[in-house]
Formats: C-alpha cells, structure tokens, sequence
C-alpha cells in the first residue's frame, strides 16, 4: 500500500524538527548521548499518529508539532532505559548508549529527555496544556508500572494471559493511544471524540504487539529483520506461549516448561521443538484471532468519532498499512 504524499510530508517536518531540536554544548557526555539515539532513525509513528490526529479535528497540525516530538523524544528516553534494563548492546542495529558511553551517562542522558519532552509539551497553548499534561503524566505511569511489570513477570510460568495483556498495554499500547489523544486534544475534538480516539490507539497498539510476538515466531528474518525465534529462545512471556501453556495437554504443557526453564540447552533445537508443540495445538490461528479481535474493537471506537468516513480514511488506510506485514 502506498504511502500518501501528506503522511510523507509529515515525516519530513517530523525528521527536520528533530533535527534542530536545541541542546546545550555541555557538558558533551550529557547531551551527545540524546542526538546519538535520536539520530539513530526508528518509524517515529507516534508523533506521525499525533499529527494525523490533530489534522482529522483541525487542518492546521502546527499547534501540535512540539507535541508529537515531545512523545518522539519520550519515547526514546523509554528505550534508552529499557536497554539498560536489557542489558542490550544493540539498539536499530547500533551501539546501545549504555554500551557505546556507559550505564551512568545512559542514566542522565535519559532523564534529562524526559526533562526535554515536558519543556516541548509546555509550548502548548495555555486553554489545552492542563489537559495535554494530564493525559500525558497518566500514560508515563503507565509506561513504568508496565515495564515493572515485564520485570516482574521473567521467568514466571504462572502469569495469567489477562495480566500479560494488561503488561503489553500499559508498556507499549498506551502511548499508542495517548499520541492520538494528544493530537485531537490540539486539534480541538470534543471530549467524547478524544476519548473514542485514545480507545483505537490502544486497541491498535495491542493488536501490533501481539502481532509482533507472532513474528518473531512465524515472521521470515529478512522481513522482521532479527532472528526468529528469539522470544523462545530468550524463554520470554508472550501471548503464544501463555496461551500454549493454557491449550496444551499435560504432557506438553510439562515439556514447554522444561524447554522454558531449561538451563543449558540447544537454541535450534529448542525454537524447532517449541514451534512443533505450537503447530500441534493450533497457536498461529489463536493468536491471529485475538489480533483480529483487538482490531475490530479499535475500528468500533473509529466510527464513533464525530467526523466523516472520508476525513478518517488516511489513518485508517495509515494502520492498514502497519497491519499488513508480511511473513
């Protein structure tokens, strides 16, 4: 599916925006770390989604272009951490922060971009800056607790498929739906229509990481672009294996938990026997009917918006596109 000329365009004065983001000189250890990792590229869908927004309630986006590079900025202060957290050494194919400086320099660096993405939020206009700070203080919660909660959950066979959801949702959905809140806020939607807009950016968000998880698992390296498999192979949490866990017998289920808990065993022979057990128990089509099922609850709250069917076509097509990736 083709990308339209507008959505290009706003990839653009994404990119330039981020690029004359002003920084001080020193000291160089604190800021130099913040333009390498934003330098390093990445899809920037959230603050393209916030402008997107803004434009289906106003026509003029300008107003929210801070915005959007202050969730931009956010969400890479989210990352820099998580790496760190991780222990990562690559991150888009790069040295990881903490690896090319140091776990210290990491540590600031990362907090003084979530000091940059309030100063950048606080250029809004005063009648909506309480309401943009609010949504926006809620959802950084949200973003900890769940992160707390993937930490929590390592290792742990007991971990009930609803609490993994509610973890993928507050670690990685609800910024989703916050940068389409945001955008209609700017843009001046009604109370009712920032809300139906926050509810399909979360469903959606949802959607794609558990798509994700399915990727790894069935996704061709060449088009997911890392080793598949390697969700297993690290014996982390995802959908597929919780719901494995809960859809297999007793004897598979009991040799899922050995090849998960295992301390010393052969990766390809782990991902090969873990992905048989799967294929026995029908985990791809459990899997594409919960996506299916998020999505169609995300496009629910999409025709409750007050605005026509032919202003919310570019967004819609937009995650389309997002949506349909290939094996």
């Amino acid at each position: 599916m083709a990308i339209s000329s507008n959505i290009l365009s706003l990839r653009n004065t994404i990119e330039d925006t981020l690029a004359n983001l002003s920084f001080p000189q020193d000291p160089k250890g604190l800021y130099e770390p913040i333009k390498y990792i934003l330098g390093l590229g990445g899809k920037r869908t959230r603050p393209l989604l916030t402008l997107l927004s803004t434009q289906l309630f106003n026509s003029n986006y300008n107003d929210a272009i801070k915005t959007a590079i202050a969730l931009e900025v956010f969400h890479n202060f989210t990352l820099m951490h998580d790496d760190i957290m991780d222990n990562a050494p690559l991150r888009r194919g790069a040295e990881t922060v903490h690896v090319r400086w140091d776990l210290n320099t990491a540590i600031l660096s990362g907090d003084v971009m979530l000091v940059k993405a309030y100063d950048l939020l606080a250029e809004n206009k005063i009648d909506c800056l309480p309401d943009v700070l609010k949504v926006f203080n809620d959802v950084a919660a949200k973003v900890c607790e769940g992160q707390q909660f993937d930490i929590d959950f390592s290792g742990d066979m007991n971990v009930a498929i609803d609490d993994y959801l509610k973890m993928i949702e507050f670690k990685t959905a609800v910024l989703i739906g916050a940068s389409f809140q945001l955008g209609a806020i700017i843009g001046g939607a009604i109370k009712e229509d920032t809300r139906n807009i926050y509810e399909f950016g979360k469903n959606i968000g949802i959607a794609f990481q558990l798509q994700d998880d399915v990727l790894d698992v069935y996704g061709s390296p060449e088009k997911v672009g890392k080793q598949v498999g390697g969700d297993i192979i690290e014996s982390k949490m995802t959908f597929l294996f919780l719901k494995a866990l809960d859809l297999s017998d007793k004897t598979k289920k009991t040799r899922l938990t050995e090849l998960f808990t295992a301390k010393e065993i052969d990766e390809d022979k782990k991902v090969v026997e873990v992905l048989s057990i799967y294929n026995d128990i029908g985990i791809l089509k459990s899997c594409n009917e919960k996506i299916n099922m998020y999505y169609n609850k995300a496009f629910e709250y999409m025709d409750r918006i007050s605005v026509s069917k032919e202003s919310k076509s570019e967004i819609i097509d937009f995650v389309y596109s997002l949506k349909i990736r290939d094996m």
